[in-house]
């Protein structure tokens, strides 16, 4: 094994950042890798502060990474992407994680002294009712709206996050890690008769380069994820291979169907219906876990759907529970909350 880097120094604190972040790179994201870089230099700044000496910052103590943290409580409303990162930045350097009881409890005091107005409001779920009115309103004979729809439809039923989808920008757009036109896209029949598809995608936020495979499902309801996606490959059949998948055709070419640009045609639609807007694309993964779950998908299948690993997927049951009053006030009995709570809590001892 090669020898472990010596820990940062303050002049040295910089420079290992920018490290952190190209070390990193073809697995996280880059605002990731930047907020992991910060965490590496605000540790080394803390360190200094205190004269901790070098040697006894890598490997960092218990004890070093709580006072670490505990110093930004009440100025920032989590400290653990700054943990995550020197995490990482041991691993690289072959040493060994002593984060334990003490570090727990001090990201746990830094939430709960988060200064007012940090925490953002629970992000609003893309509901079944949206869907519905987003497939009323746009005009599939518009071929950006049926790539806008097939979007929509994959991110909501197949429990996608919209990044494995969709480039922020045109310029953003990569073909080792975005999903292209030819991607392999494998139709097939289960064993009940169900049509259904799988989509591989060449990178996740969880697996990096190792992509993964999206499992488009025909349901019995016309916003089927299956065949919007067929519709939309249909009615978009000259784009180039080598584009973005959810690319659509455009006057003598095509063009990209950005993020932005998805967001903003989902939300003109439910403008005029009445429906709450969405701010981002996550609102879709967290609506169609949601639905899967009050309709009764057993929640193994709800993880495997949305590819989580299982103690990922608690922590996102959790979560999802801030906007279970959406749904249960739309279309579903206030006594589902106690069942899915037993459900899950079943779920959990399993593991």
């Amino acid at each position: 094994m090669d020898e472990p880097v010596a820990p940062p120094t303050a002049a040295s604190a910089v420079v290992l950042s920018q490290v952190v972040q190209d070390s990193v790179s073809p697995s996280i994201d880059q605002s990731t890798r930047v907020t992991y870089g910060a965490g590496l230099l605000r540790f080394t700044q803390y360190c200094d502060s205190f004269g901790i000496d070098e040697f006894a910052r890598m490997p960092a103590s218990d004890i070093l990474l709580a006072g670490f943290v505990a110093a930004a409580a009440g100025r920032v409303s989590s400290a653990q992407q700054w943990i995550s990162g020197l995490h990482l930045w041991h691993d690289i350097n072959g040493a060994p994680w002593f984060g334990g009881p003490s570090l727990k409890r001090a990201l746990a005091g830094v939430k709960k002294l988060a200064p007012a107005g940090s925490r953002r409001p629970p992000r609003p779920p893309v509901t079944f009712q949206h869907m519905c009115a987003l497939l009323s309103g746009l005009d599939l004979l518009n071929t950006k709206d049926a790539a806008v729809w097939a979007a929509a439809s994959i991110a909501f039923w197949s429990v996608c996050r919209l990044g494995e989808l969709l480039v922020a920008t045109t310029a953003d757009f990569q073909l080792d890690k975005h999903v292209t036109r030819g991607a392999s896209f494998t139709v097939d029949i289960a064993r009940n008769g169900t049509a259904c598809a799988s989509l591989h995608i060449p990178w996740t936020k969880t697996t990096g380069r190792d992509g993964a495979d999206i499992v488009i499902t025909d349901l019995t309801h016309e916003t089927s994820p299956y065949h919007a996606v067929r519709y939309h490959l249909a009615v978009n059949n000259t784009v180039p291979l080598d584009a973005p998948f959810f690319a659509f055709e455009q006057g003598d070419g095509w063009a990209t169907l950005t993020k932005s640009m998805f967001l903003d045609r989902c939300n003109e639609v439910w403008r005029i219906t009445g429906h709450q807007m969405m701010t981002g694309g996550h609102s879709f993964r967290i609506g169609g876990t949601t639905e899967w779950l009050l309709r009764g998908a057993p929640p193994d299948v709800v993880q495997k759907q949305g590819r989580w690993m299982s103690g990922a997927f608690l922590l996102y049951w959790r979560k999802v529970q801030t906007v279970l009053p959406f749904f249960i006030s739309q279309a579903f009995d206030a006594s589902e909350v106690a069942r899915l709570d037993k459900i899950m809590d079943d779920f959990e001892r399993q593991l």
